[in-house]
């Protein structure tokens, strides 16, 4: 028998299994999954009573709140795109996306309701501006007002076309302009079979929210969650103290973050101070990690720490590094460099690294590729960009723009984005090896490493480091701990230092565009010796 595959599917089986189980907790608000059901459910006939047709655009700029988790399940229910937006993006970047998506209703956080003001005559195709807070002269009407005009009518799930767009994504613009990501009913659904396969002891899982909703590590674990009646803990907003409070207060065993929030909880002072010991299972993605912060954060930690891989647009999850069957670390040290590794690939999805010629390179951990995968979480497309979209795929294949090695054992380990890779001489540097091998230092807290263009080298790697608080490393000690780390051709030509966090995307990434500009800019910068 033919059921449509649809995230829908996922609340519904937690309203029937575990309907008096606290589901979602925001604050100092919790619901039961029956309650936060309805709650979605009659999300879905408001909107529709508000003219939200099918294939319209829903779009929310919030923390992670319990009404953006209700807006995964009510909008797509209304037979909408719901369209979580990036909040540290600019007005003018978040005019350019609400116009290009052509979003017809918008829903707020009152933190950002001065930037409502600007938004309403640069955005004339959005009717409806709901705050999900009290009343403000900004909005039209509440989220609670909106609510009360639904009820909570069960979808039937078989008038449900599995290929239809359910959600839409806007990467983050960390390598370009931001390109709306679309999402399937099929390919929701399926991705969250492949993650909630990978949950350990479910019924003992607190998974804490603390990747914004926005970002593929965010939204790639909910309806996962939601199928298997997990309890939801919603991080509004990432700050290490209120991190580590909810982790105490509500025995919270998992989390995803990204490397620079790890780092952020490494360093921060009161971490020894909460009872952290109910957690069970780190996954870091997002960007690579490195295999000392793996050991730093299993040490803090005490638990499973691993990495993942994946894009927008794949969904996300393609990899990750968790235990393998047959296969044995026989050292820590042996663990920690696979953890770091973007690992091997989750159900459902086929991931090979290849040459230009879409051959395979050879698996020996130095040949390096691109990452293309093929399966069933790849994105239906570009929203409005075909062409595009047929400039990322070859066949079923889709080209992920990330450079890697991998093994025998089909661990895949990303070296760097194929426009951030350094050529220097006729070498190939990764920026993200040279970052590692900084980042070992015990006294740096971030870096980045850029090309800068150079006379005779055509470009050289240049690193942009932030200490730690108190630390006085200089650039000597620093580059002769390199020294037997690096090649001498991977050194960087010179380290800057910063005192100020590097500035980064809404999603956690480097903005190593922004760094890199100062030193191409007419090439008048350029490096000597």
């Amino acid at each position: 028998m033919f059921v449509p595959l649809t995230p829908i599917r996922c609340l519904h089986r937690a309203m029937d299994l575990f309907g008096n189980k606290i589901g979602v907790v925001c604050g100092s608000r919790q619901f039961t999954y029956s309650e936060f059901g309805q709650r979605a459910q009659k999300l879905a006939s408001a909107l529709v009573k508000n003219g939200i047709e099918p294939g319209d655009r829903v779009a929310y700029l919030s923390f992670n709140t319990h009404q953006l988790l209700e807006g995964y399940y009510g909008v797509v229910q209304a037979r909408a795109l719901v369209m979580p937006l990036n909040v540290r993006l600019s007005p003018v970047e978040l005019i350019n996306i609400l116009n290009h998506s052509g979003a017809k209703m918008l829903l707020f956080e009152n933190d950002f309701a001065p930037l409502i003001e600007r938004l309403r005559p640069a955005c004339p195709g959005i009717q409806r501006y709901v705050t999900l807070d009290e009343k403000v002269a900004a909005a039209d009407l509440t989220s609670e007002e909106l609510l009360d005009q639904g009820r909570p009518e069960r979808a039937d799930i078989f008038t449900i076309d599995e290929n239809s767009v359910a959600e839409l994504f806007y990467t983050s613009g960390s390598t370009g302009t931001p390109k709306g990501v679309t999402l399937s009913h099929r390919t929701l659904y399926l991705h969250a079979l492949s993650v909630g396969g990978m949950f350990k002891d479910v019924e003992k899982l607190v998974d804490l929210h603390t990747i914004p909703l926005f970002h593929a590590n965010g939204w790639g674990r909910p309806q996962a969650s939601t199928m298997l009646g997990v309890k939801q803990v919603m991080v509004r907003r990432f700050e290490p103290t209120f991190v580590f409070k909810l982790i105490q207060e509500h025995r919270a065993t998992d989390m995803s973050l990204v490397p620079t929030m790890a780092n952020a909880l490494l360093n921060a002072p009161d971490l020894e101070t909460y009872d952290l010991s109910s957690m069970r299972n780190v996954m870091l993605g997002g960007a690579a990690s490195s295999p000392e912060l793996i050991a730093r954060m299993e040490k803090a930690f005490h638990c499973d720490v691993y990495g993942g891989y994946g894009l927008t647009e794949t969904g996300p999850v393609l990899t990750s590094s968790r235990s393998k069957p047959g296969l044995e670390y026989h050292s820590d040290e042996e663990r920690w460099r696979r953890r770091a590794m973007a690992g091997w690939p989750v159900p459902g999805v086929d991931v090979r690294v290849v040459d230009p010629n879409m051959l395979d390179v050879p698996r020996d951990m130095e040949s390096i590729g691109e990452v293309v995968a093929m399966g069933d979480h790849i994105m239906q497309g570009y929203y409005r960009e075909p062409d595009v979209t047929a400039s990322v795929m070859t066949g079923p294949w889709f080209h992920s723009g990330d450079m890697a090695v991998w093994d025998q054992e089909g661990f895949v380990h990303i070296v760097d984005r194929k426009k951030e890779i350094i050529i220097s001489g006729g070498e190939n540097i990764s920026s993200l090896e040279v970052e590692k091998a900084i980042f070992a230092h015990p006294a740096v807290f971030e870096c980045a490493v850029v090309a800068a263009p150079h006379e005779k080298w055509g470009e050289v790697p240049i690193a942009i480091v932030v200490r730690k608080p108190g630390s006085t490393l200089t650039s000597e000690e620093l580059m002769e701990f390199l020294q037997d780390r690096l090649g001498k051709f991977k050194l960087p030509r010179l380290i800057e230092f910063s005192e100020e966090q590097l500035p980064k995307t809404g999603t956690g990434k480097i903005r190593k565009m922004i760094l890199r500009e100062k030193f191409w800019e007419g090439k008048e910068k350029r490096v000597q010796g």
